[in-house]
């Protein structure tokens, strides 16, 4: 292919123009500086020749393509975990594309370029260079998940939501169905700041999430569903934090303690204990009250005399 000297040439024109008439009466001879025009034209092809400007050095097609897919799964990912984050819903909305993204970060890491004599993609793309963006990128990504706890939400293998995530959900929706229900009654016939409706009306729902909640804290604890044994998924735990809020400081409802007959009873019998010991003390010591035997009285020394006198 012939050089490309289109860029030097604009650059020379300024000089042509400037030489006037004395270039146009000189034109049969060949002017002086034309070695040089050849020589930069010459420049100018090999550095064209060399693909430059451009990538330095250039990755293999696979790899280019490897790197590619992970940008745009960082950027999905990203992308849902901002829209996600309030209320949070990062475990729930988000599972698929970390899941994906993983698959890809093993594909970097497992692939290696088609040419002899190109380097490895993972080395390429992975370790090229100090800064080294698709390792933080995924060190980054992996510590939010890990930090969010979403693996005790999800099945062992991640695929989706377990059952017992999923039904507290459903409990969690139905609550706050029952709540938005009973406020739009309520506005009608009450005072805007009397939530006895919603309390007696969704007291039976807010009972059962959270009992729920406590059971699947107790389940935690030993290792669940998703075989983790640490807080629960933070889905999970912002949902019954928003419950919770609304039930008791905004609505002012109160949940019945199930312990409070237990607690009631233990209580007395520690209030009558001092007394049943007081009064089983008595009742003792008046049993073994000694009973005093008072001696018989000593003679007088006139009997005695007349003891004496009688048998002397």
């Amino acid at each position: 292919a012939p050089p490309r000297c289109f860029p030097w040439v604009l650059l020379l024109l300024p000089a042509l123009a400037l030489l006037g008439p004395a270039a146009a009466t000189a034109a049969e001879e060949p002017p002086r500086w034309a070695p040089a025009l050849e020589a930069a034209e010459g420049l100018a092809g090999m550095l064209w020749g060399a693909g430059l400007p451009g990538d330095l050095p250039e990755l293999e097609p696979e790899c280019r393509s490897l790197l590619a897919a992970f940008a745009e799964g960082s950027a999905a990912l990203t992308g849902c975990l901002g829209r996600r984050a309030r209320p949070v819903r990062l475990c729930q909305g988000c599972h698929g594309h970390y899941r994906r993204l993983l698959a890809l970060y093993g594909g970097i890491a497992r692939a290696v370029g088609n040419s002899s004599e190109s380097h490895n993609c993972a080395k390429s793309i992975l370790t090229s260079d100090r800064l080294q963006i698709v390792v933080t990128l995924s060190e980054f990504f992996n510590e939010t998940w890990e930090a969010a706890n979403c693996a005790n939400c999800l099945k062992n293998n991640s695929e989706g939501l377990s059952n017992s995530t999923e039904e507290f959900l459903d409990l969690f929706n139905k609550s706050l169905t029952c709540f938005e229900h009973n406020l739009q009654e309520q506005t009608v016939y009450l005072s805007p700041n009397n939530y006895t409706e919603v309390c007696k009306n969704c007291n039976e729902t807010y009972t059962k999430l959270n009992d729920l909640y406590n059971s699947l804290q107790r389940m935690n604890r030993q290792g669940g569903e998703s075989g983790h044994s640490a807080h629960l998924c933070i889905d999970v735990e912002d949902a019954m934090n928003i419950t919770r809020k609304l039930w008791s400081r905004t609505f002012n409802c109160s949940l019945p303690c199930s312990d409070t007959v237990p607690v009631i009873a233990v209580s007395s019998f520690i209030l009558f204990l001092p007394i049943v010991f007081y009064l089983s003390s008595f009742l003792h010591s008046k049993q073994k009250k000694r009973i005093l035997i008072l001696p018989k009285r000593i003679q007088s020394n006139a009997s005695l005399v007349n003891i004496q006198e009688k048998y002397s």
